[in-house]
Formats: C-alpha cells, structure tokens, sequence
C-alpha cells in the first residue's frame, strides 16, 4: 500500500457496549480492537523519521517499532517490543490520557485524527495475554542487594519491574489485601477489569518481584526499620489517597462520601456485589457527584451502575475546563449523567435522622484566570437553589497521607506534606530513600508515575552499584 492510500485511511472506530445496556453493568466498555481493525489502523502511522509521539510518552515507548509489527502481523512481536519500556501496556492502553500525550504530537493529527496508538497498545496487551504466549526474560545475574517498594499502584510496579531485571531482589510492601494500588481501588471494572491488572502483577511476580499485602509502612514496619531489615535502599509510591472535602455545612451527614470510599467499596471491595461480597454500599437513588475529573466521572458512572434514577455531576467551572478526558465525559453524557455545570455547592441538606436529603448550590460565571490557567469560578448573588438527592459523592481531589512522612525522620517534605524528591532522579532528602508518583506531585495520570518510577529504577540502579 503506497503513502496516498495509508493517508487516506480513516481513524478506525472503536466497539463500546450500547450505553443503555452498559448503564446498568460494570462490563468493560470499550470491546477492543479485532486483528483485522488493527492492522488497518496501524497502516494509518506513516513511520515518522522523527517521531514526535515518542517523545509525548513519559515512558518513551517505541511507538513506530511496535505499530511496525501490528502491520506485519506480529501482535506478539508488538507486545514483547512495548514490554522493553512499559511493563503495564494493557493498563496504559485503557486508562493513559493518550489524546493530551503521545497521539496529541502525531503528525497525522495536524490534518485529520492522530493515530490511535492507545487503542494499538490495548490490541496487543490483550492478544499477548490470551494467546498464554507471554514470555519471561532470561532472569540476570544477582547483585545482591535488596530493595524495599512501599506501595504496588503503577509508579512502585514500574520500580520493581525494572529493577528486579537489573540482578537486584525487590520486595514491594503494600498495606491493601490486593497490589495494584489505585488501578484496583480508584478506577472501576467498567474502565480497567481487575483481571487484567491481576495479570499484570502476575507478570512481575514471574520476574522475581516478591508482594507482601497487608503490609503498613509507618505501622507494621517503618521505612528505617526496613533498613535494619537489611534493605539496601526504599522507594516511597504511596499515591495521594487522602479524601479532600470542601469543609462546607453538612459535610458529617450520613449518605455523604468521598471520593476513595465510594469508589474503593465498589471497585477493590466489590460492594456492587453484596451480598455474595460482604461490603455494603449505599445504592443512592438520587445521587450528586462533586467534581470535574476523571475520579468524578467514574463515581458518577457507577453511581449509575449501582441503580440510581438520577446522576448528577456538578462542577464548578464550565465544560471546557474540566480535566477529565473527553472519552470519559462522553461515555458519561451517553448514559445518562445530568450535567449541572457552573454550579458550586454551599451546604449539605439532612433530615431528622441525620441523612443527606439535598445539596445547596450557587450558580457560578467565570472571571479572570487563577494560578491553574483556568478561568475563576465566581458566584452569582441570588442565584441559590436546591438539588434533592440521599447520596453525595465528594471527587474534588485527594491529598498526602501522612503516614510515611510522619513516621520517617528527616524526610522533607512539602506545605501540602507531599514528599519532595529530585524530579530527575527521585532522590529524597534521607539516603537511600527514593520517592515518586502521586506521593511527590500530587494526584496525576497512571502513565506520569510509571514515567516517575522509571527515572528512579536508574537512579536506584546508580545508587546501588556505587555503594560498598
């Protein structure tokens, strides 16, 4: 196929599940590429000679290698050669933002849809995993050191994955019963199947990484403990997963939740399952979500999901300002979340028996932009009025647990208590201890930690070979 036919190739839809039908399951919503779609839409990439999608991949992915392969019909192929730089492909495909990083630099985007190169790593991710076809490298030569990971969500796998094929032994310390941090407990079913992440982590396992669960660093053990223990360097990935509230009236009402509750009752905890799985979940028929972002928009869905009548989704700003990714505020328009935008909460409504029973707001106008860039949110007088619901989930954001930092002498830290790290390589100010991910920036993207935990894995490499 010459140059004028590959550029006259549309940008190949993607399969979903009918959103009537989807609405009221926790079934997966994209279907996946077929081997045939493809390869048809991996013709799409004209192999750039210098391919500006790479350099959009904090983990710096071979873009053009792998879809080289897909045209060639080497999925297998494809899979291994992504593997090189990216040990979570099939979780990057499904949850990466890829229409702000890598495809928002494809040159066939200048003049038409970028290539959908989210969609081909998912393709060959899923191909390589059902085919049982997955290989293990060839396990090298031990240097005998130790190194203890505090936290399995995607920066701490991404550590211990590349550091346990450079020779060392790798111990990765999660206080969860289940590893895979905020891929299992944030993001649901619908978006990212927990099977899949399982595989992921089996993956690692088979590479030598060892899992301890139910494993408190702060608690159980400390991170100086973990030195006595003979560790020869930590690296610190406990994400952001402390609950932010707006510190409004009505906030202590029953029926009022945040964020990482509701979510990790349904999704780690399986609530939307109760009772053949022993977490319960209130099952809202009247149900307001707070927020704009991606956190937002899956406990708005699954708000749906649970049974509820109405959803609504009220943000403060206008649409154009909402970080979610547009993927995400369409699936949730399509299935039938109500949108209250320019709308801002101001107190909490409760009964006689201390129940949420409706939600306060102000209708906002946007003024001049704040320190974000976005235009600030400014309330319009008398414009009060009352939404009715028994359920509130609060998605604004999720701060610094404390628990490490407070526990750990001499580890500095940040106004907001996030820990600071080199951005480069991720070194902390206590020797030996490394830190990356959420910990360090603040809630960010899945790909962000690993593209972190990736820059640490050499440093830690350095670190570790230098030391007597």
């Amino acid at each position: 196929m010459d140059m004028k036919e590959r550029l006259a190739i549309p940008r190949q839809p993607m399969p979903e599940q009918d959103p009537k039908v989807r609405a009221r399951n926790f079934d997966e919503v994209p279907l996946g590429y077929t081997p045939e779609t493809a390869k048809t839409e991996a013709l799409r990439c004209i192999q750039c000679k210098n391919p500006a999608c790479v350099e959009g991949c904090p983990v710096q992915v071979d873009i053009p290698g792998f879809i080289a392969k897909i045209v060639e019909g080497d999925f297998i192929g494809a899979a291994r050669h992504i593997k090189k730089t990216n040990a979570l492909p099939a979780v990057c495909g499904r949850v990466c933002p890829q229409e702000i990083q890598c495809e928002q630099r494809c040159v066939r985007g200048k003049k038409g849809d970028p290539v959908a190169i989210g969609r081909l790593e998912r393709f060959v991710a899923d191909y390589e995993r059902a085919s049982g076809d997955v290989a293990i490298p060839e396990k090298p030569a031990p240097t005998g050191k130790r190194v203890a990971v505090v936290g399995s969500g995607p920066s701490g796998l991404t550590v211990a994955g590349d550091l346990v094929q450079l020779g060392h032994e790798v111990t990765i310390f999660e206080a969860l019963h289940k590893p895979g941090g905020v891929l299992v407990y944030g993001i649901p079913e619908f978006r990212l199947p927990k099977a899949i992440v399982a595989a992921e982590v089996e993956y690692l396992e088979r590479l030598g990484v060892k899992i301890q669960t139910s494993f408190v660093i702060g608690k159980t053990a400390t991170v100086d403990e973990l030195f006595e223990y003979g560790y020869d360097a930590v690296y610190l990935g406990t994400g952001a997963g402390l609950p932010t509230f707006m510190n409004i009236p009505g906030e202590n009402l029953n029926g009022v939740y945040s964020a990482n509750e509701y979510l990790t009752r349904s999704n780690l905890m399986k609530a939307y399952k109760f009772p053949e799985y022993d977490t319960p979940i209130v099952k809202g028929k009247n149900v307001a979500v707070i927020g704009g972002g991606n956190v937002a928009m899956d406990s708005v869905r699954t708000a749906m999901r649970l049974g509820a009548d109405h959803v609504y989704l009220i943000y403060r700003r206008s649409r154009a300002e909402m970080p979610a990714r547009i993927e995400e505020i369409h699936h949730a328009e399509e299935e039938g979340i109500e949108f209250h935008l320019l709308t801002n909460p101001v107190r909490y409504i409760g009964d006689d028996k201390g129940w949420v029973v409706g939600v306060e707001c102000l209708k906002m106008e946007l003024g001049e932009p704040d320190e974000s860039g976005r235009r600030r949110p400014v309330p319009v007088k008398g414009s009060e009025f009352v939404i009715d619901v028994d359920t509130v989930v609060v998605a604004i954001g999720a701060g610094a647990n404390p628990l490490v930092q407070s526990t750990t002498p001499g580890l500095e830290t940040n106004k907001w208590n996030y820990i600071v790290a080199d951005e480069e390589t991720g070194q902390t100010s206590r020797e030996g201890v490394f830190a990356g991910g959420d910990i360090v920036t603040g809630a960010a993207t899945v790909i962000l930690a690993m593209g972190a935990g990736r820059k640490a894995a050499r440093a830690m490499h350095e670190y570790l070979m230098s030391k007597k």
